[in-house]
């Protein structure tokens, strides 16, 4: 009888991301190495700046061994599920939010709008007299 595996999404992995809860995503495979860290050749804190996203690149660009990869299945607790995006979902501002930023910006391009101009002004005049020299 086939085992199922469970799926996971990647938000809810990146959720485990300290030391006494370390979950990676490798290939699509997630893996919760927390017994592992301190057993880890290249240090906990390695594995641990790799948890939260997608762990593929970091793992391949190391050049693990293939006894690395065999130890890995013991970690092996399921599976990234595909219709999932492949980062957590970014926090979305309310109208009322952008409303406020974009009125806080407005009133700055209100208040200092001579800066630029001066500069832009100071830049014309150089450039005229230097041309006027040559």
């Amino acid at each position: 009888m086939p085992t199922l595996t469970k799926l996971y999404t990647m938000q809810e992995a990146s959720k485990h991301k300290t030391k006494d809860d370390c979950w990676v995503v490798i290939d699509g495979k997630i893996y919760d190495v927390s017994s592992y860290l301190d057993e880890h050749p290249g240090g906990d804190d390695v594995v641990l700046d790799a948890t939260g996203r997608d762990a593929t690149d970091d793992f391949e660009d190391a050049g693990h061994s293939k006894s690395a990869r065999e130890l890995m299945e013991k970690y092996f607790i399921g599976e990234l599920e595909t219709s999932s995006p492949a980062i957590p979902e970014l926090e979305i501002y309310s109208n009322k939010q952008l409303n406020g930023y974009s009125q806080k910006l407005m009133h700055l391009t209100e208040q200092f709008w001579a800066i630029p101009v001066a500069v832009v002004g100071i830049s014309v005049v150089v450039g005229f007299l230097y041309l006027q020299k040559k």
